[in-house]
């Protein structure tokens, strides 16, 4: 009777021995990697003619006031495609947005050096990817904030590839402090190249940055120049300066990766009331004003180039200034 009742036990799928054999040699369970896709319809806060009067409102902003454009190189490429430049601010015709605009995919694929991982930006697809820059890290061993450093980076890109729900990894997930700035991208990003195998990002502050970034995703990728160039291996993201205002250093990068045919996503960062106007819809209206810009000199660089646009609109108190 008592070896019949092992018996029965070790059947049973539940208990802990149960949860061991489901997750098989994994330490945590988890589904297998792939995109999440989103089955619900979009939100519809307001009806067409609402967004038409928004649509309209970055449209005469864009046309009336203009943006500073403060890096030279892309205003003297405004300039020869028909913007009006006068010294730093530069008005675009809206007739011009909307034909680079159109220029622009519905949905484009970034393919890294594991072919697997590859990711669709657009249509119904949603990507999760790990935070960038935070200046602290902590874990239960510490148990206690401390500045971020090389190796507590390399732990939490290391987390990034292992976990299937991100998708891509981003930027630093912890500032590496006791790198020098000058040289902290090419540490982490051979880190990233070596324990991940997903998407990989580029912070688009200027040509060294940039160019290094581009060479390395490429030689861990085992492409030619050409295939790299065929379509995205990777991406950057840009901010506008708010309001109306697009900085050197970013345009620089993202104009770098347009001519090179990879990933650009531009963020405009509102905060009602303080760098945008207090009304939800004068923000949404600056916010899409300053990613059209950005957008449309893309693609006059490089028809076709995949684009995305993500707004951050939020607000401050009026009476403390607090976010």
């Amino acid at each position: 009777k008592l070896m019949s009742s092992i018996k029965s036990r070790r059947k049973r799928g539940g208990g802990r021995a149960g949860n061991a054999g489901r997750r098989g040699s994994s330490s945590i369970l988890q589904i297998p990697w792939e995109l999440t896709t989103n089955i619900d319809k979009p939100t519809e806060p307001l009806n067409e003619e609402g967004v038409n009067a928004i649509h309209l409102g970055a449209m005469e902003i864009l046309e009336e006031i203009g943006l500073e454009i403060l890096n030279r190189e892309a205003r003297d490429i405004l300039s020869k495609a028909g913007c009006i430049v006068v010294g730093e601010n530069v008005k675009f015709d809206r007739e011009f947005i909307m034909e680079m605009i159109n220029k622009a995919p519905s949905q484009f694929d970034i393919i890294p050096r594991n072919p697997k991982k590859k990711i669709t930006v657009g249509g119904k697809k949603i990507l999760f990817g790990n935070v960038s820059s935070p200046p602290s890290y902590w874990d239960t061993k510490i148990c206690r904030k401390v500045p971020g450093t090389r190796e507590t980076c390399k732990n939490l890109l290391k987390l990034s590839q292992y976990f299937n729900c991100i998708h891509f990894v981003g930027g630093y997930p912890v500032e590496p402090v006791d790198l020098h700035p000058s040289t902290r991208h090419l540490d982490v990003l051979y880190d990233k190249l070596t324990v991940t195998d997903k998407a990989a990002h580029a912070y688009s502050l200027g040509k060294e940055r940039v160019e290094d970034v581009i060479e390395m995703v490429r030689i861990a990728g085992g492409w030619t120049e050409e295939e790299f160039d065929s379509g995205p291996k990777m991406y950057t993201n840009i901010n506008s300066t708010s309001p109306l205002k697009h900085d050197q250093p970013m345009l620089d990068g993202w104009m770098r990766l347009a001519r090179r045919n990879q990933g650009l996503i531009v963020t405009p960062f509102t905060l009602a009331g303080a760098m945008a106007p207090v009304t939800m819809s004068g923000a949404v209206a600056q916010s899409i004003a300053e990613g059209l810009s950005a957008i449309a000199l893309a693609q006059y660089i490089k028809p076709g180039v995949g684009c995305a646009i993500g707004t951050f609109t939020s607000n401050v108190d009026m009476k403390s200034g607090a976010p």
